[in-house]
């Protein structure tokens, strides 16, 4: 058995541990990694990476096969998708982040460890792998250990039962998917595999999809659907597999569904429950582990960041978290400070939320103004054929401080850093109004939906 001692040990190589790793690396910090599986985690393998790629290849595929019934005078004929290559050329990005991520850690002179960890206290971790065991005593641990789908005990993986990881794996367009879930994810891929020729049915069981947001956001959303001819049943359960497909309940009875595959996509639980964490006895938020502003859980020199520590679930928070613990262990005062996180659903159209919606103002007690600009009315957009969808900001009534930004269009992801950069700056409606925005730019919109709220949009 190999003995090693290190400063800080990070459980898990994904966005959060690979960026904790990388910035205690060069902040001179002596930093081991371990990962059971390819760094990256779920975000870089099986789950943002490669299902923007598979949205990017199914948006290419939909226009080519709907181009001439535009009005730009073009003519596709007979376009063709071989998924298989597809599959392979997303593989390759995988593939070449992968590479890219055990690069980066290299250069910063962290160890990386494969291998499945055991925690045997807060400061000694065993690692089996494929050339042995490893037992590493380190002064300060970090769980970064993710998130796994959510499996429903009646829908239980396998066969034609699939989460996520399978389906951005499928060599194979289905004829008939089932999407269980109307959240972003179901979403996301059931939108792709409808453009790829699938018939797509989604079953939500609340009484709308995407519910955590407001009906205005998601509108444009629900109407894109159904003209893609996405069928989308509300208020209705999954119950069970059947011989041919799913058995649902609605309006109290039963009946069945034809999928050739189910996806099931109701959400992902956090993995505290695995490398023997819980024996560590750490205070709990209900199956997340319970940490302070500093990301420190309740046993002293043990961190934990990213999915395993709660809502919301991204990437980006995690990395956040973990090049902020880095510099903690580092001997730097560092406490978590973000006035807003940035969220997109890579639907079509795309929505972003960032900062607090005009509800939750109210919530806070914080009087408000809100005001929107449409993309109706964008000249940029005008020329992309993406008219719809809107700008949204929320600002407080006495003063103008930005509160929060809301949007929905095509590539309305890209605004979301200047969304963000607005609020943690601390920015005032007649601070962006006043930027000049170039034209014709999407991003146009910000500034005309902050004019807007002082009374005086533009082009409106």
């Amino acid at each position: 058995m190999t003995e090693l001692t290190c400063k800080l040990l990070i459980i898990g190589g994904g966005p959060g541990g690979y960026v904790c790793g990388i910035r205690a690396g060069q902040l001179g910090v002596d930093t081991i990694v371990i990962e059971q599986e390819k760094l990256g985690g779920t975000c870089l393998n099986v789950g943002c990476i490669p299902s923007k790629a598979m949205i990017h290849a199914a948006d290419h595929f939909h226009k080519m096969c709907t181009a001439s019934d535009g009005p730009l005078g073009i003519t596709a004929q007979n376009p063709a998708i071989d998924l298989a290559q597809t599959i392979a050329w997303k593989d390759g990005i995988v593939t070449r982040l992968n590479s890219g991520v055990a690069g980066l850690l290299k250069k910063a002179k962290v160890k990386l460890i494969q291998g499945t960890a055991t925690v045997i206290d807060g400061k000694t971790v065993r690692v089996t792998g494929a050339d042995g065991e490893t037992t590493i005593s380190a002064e300060n641990l970090v769980i970064a250990t993710g998130s796994s789908p959510v499996e429903l005990p009646f829908l239980p993986f396998g066969d034609k039962i699939i989460s996520s990881t399978e389906a951005l794996s499928m060599r194979d367009i289905p004829k008939k998917l089932v999407v269980v879930g109307g959240g972003y994810i179901g979403l996301e891929i059931g939108t792709a595999f409808r453009k790829l020729g699938s018939e797509v049915t989604v079953v939500e069981a609340a009484d709308r999809v995407l519910p955590q947001y407001d009906a205005a956001l998601t509108a444009p959303l629900v109407a894109s659907l159904k003209t893609l001819g996405v069928k989308v049943l509300t208020s209705v359960n999954a119950k069970t597999s059947g011989k041919d497909g799913l058995i649902i309940e609605e309006n109290g009875k039963e009946r069945a569904l034809s999928a050739d595959k189910i996806l099931v996509t109701v959400g992902r639980r956090p993995r505290s429950d695995s490398a023997s964490i819980q024996s560590l006895a750490l205070t709990m938020d209900g199956p997340f582990i319970k940490i302070d502003e500093r990301c420190q859980s309740s046993m002293r020199g043990v961190y934990a960041i990213g999915d395993v520590t709660g809502e919301p679930m991204l990437a980006h928070r995690a990395m956040a978290q973990g090049e902020m613990v880095a510099e903690i262990v580092a001997g730097h005062k560092r406490v978590w400070d973000k006035a807003c996180i940035p969220a997109v659903c890579f639907t079509d159209p795309e929505i972003v939320t960032c900062g607090l919606s005009a509800s939750e103002a109210k919530a806070k007690g914080i009087d408000s103004v809100t005001s929107s600009f449409p993309f109706a009315a964008n000249g940029r957009a005008m020329t992309m054929e993406a008219e719809t969808g809107f700008v949204r900001v929320i600002a407080r009534k006495d003063n103008s401080l930005i509160l929060g930004f809301q949007a929905t269009g095509a590539g309305v992801a890209e605004l979301s850093a200047s969304f963000a950069t607005a609020i943690e700056m601390g920015a005032r409606l007649d601070d962006v109004g006043a930027i000049i925005h170039a034209h014709p730019t999407q991003s146009e919109a910000i500034q005309e939906a902050s004019l807007a709220g002082l009374g005086h949009a533009l082009h409106i």
